[in-house]
């Protein structure tokens, strides 16, 4: 059993125990514990204009309780439920320090019922230092084509000009673990624009044909050892023409998992940064996806 948990933070909102369901299946996948976290950012304890005698006593959480009942047998055999104080948008990220998995739901309790994707949600995933999980509301559409072949399905994306080692293996382990196929989908840009100088000559145009061949060439060299180490999982790479994200979120529909990665800090940027990519799927994609942080410089 992994030392490192698989961590699912509840709220009590439908979305959280949608996680938390999917979270257990991950925990049950891996063999690893489950850790079940409410972050209670309003305890009366905590708040200036409340007077209280001594420290907060223990307590039953009816958000864990309710966690607690919804799981019942289907909990894995390693699972814990703890509370924890402070603003979530904070305590949530810190928490990825200390997991292989952080699960949370598209949206919390909190917030406009139109918003695609909660505060607490982005800050994990743009800051957390483990693979985040994020599950959206069922029902959700996609438009575009739907997936070629029916069958459990890990999609990935891959950047063939910067591609991220961590972001295949996790999403080679994943499909390893689900006995699912892996859609590797590498966009290039297509129509091609070009900028010159009035009097200046048009350098002849590459045809699509061309960059689409090159593009999957690269891919393909990319996913050479991941193969190797995972000879069980079928890979299919795709070189596919322009947006990426809209890509991605087609491909969502019916997967079980959409991989990303997100950006590695630069020296003119060192702020975390998910990438409109990444930004998009989450917002978008019918299945979970999981936002990879980059592997660490020289890895």
């Amino acid at each position: 059993m992994s030392t490192e948990p698989v961590i699912a933070a509840v709220d009590g909102s439908e979305d959280s125990l949608r996680a938390l369901e999917w979270a257990a299946d991950a925990a049950r996948r891996r063999a690893a514990p489950l850790r079940v976290v409410h972050v209670r950012q309003y305890a009366a304890w905590g708040q200036t204009d409340v007077l209280v005698a001594g420290p907060p006593e223990e307590e039953t959480d009816p958000v864990l309780d309710e966690a607690r009942a919804g799981l019942g047998d289907r909990a894995p055999e390693a699972v814990e439920y703890l509370a924890l104080e402070g603003a979530p948008g904070a305590v949530l990220p810190e928490l990825g320090t200390e997991a292989q998995l952080l699960v949370l739901g598209s949206r919390g309790r909190g917030g406009f019922a139109s918003l695609l994707l909660g505060s607490n949600s982005l800050a994990a995933a743009r800051d957390a230092q483990c693979p985040v999980i994020v599950v959206p509301p069922p029902g959700r559409e996609v438009h575009g084509e739907g997936p070629a072949e029916p069958g459990p399905r890990v999609v990935v994306g891959l950047n063939v000009d910067s591609p991220d080692d961590a972001t295949l293996a996790f999403a080679f382990t994943e499909a390893s673990l689900r006995g699912a196929r892996l859609q590797v989908l590498a966009a290039y840009p297509w129509p091609l624009q070009t900028w010159s100088a009035p009097g200046q000559l048009v350098p002849p145009m590459p045809d699509q044909e061309t960059i689409e061949n090159e593009t999957w060439s690269l891919a393909e060299g990319f996913l050479a050892p991941h193969r190797e180490r995972h000879p069980s999982v079928r890979a299919d790479a795709e070189a596919v023409p322009g947006d990426a994200a809209g890509s991605l979120v087609a491909a969502s529909r019916d997967a079980d998992l959409v991989v990303v990665g997100r950006h590695r800090r630069r020296l003119l940027a060192p702020a975390r940064m998910m990438g409109s990519v990444t930004q998009a799927v989450l917002l978008h994609a019918a299945s979970p996806v999981a936002v990879l942080p980059p592997a660490p410089e020289g890895a």
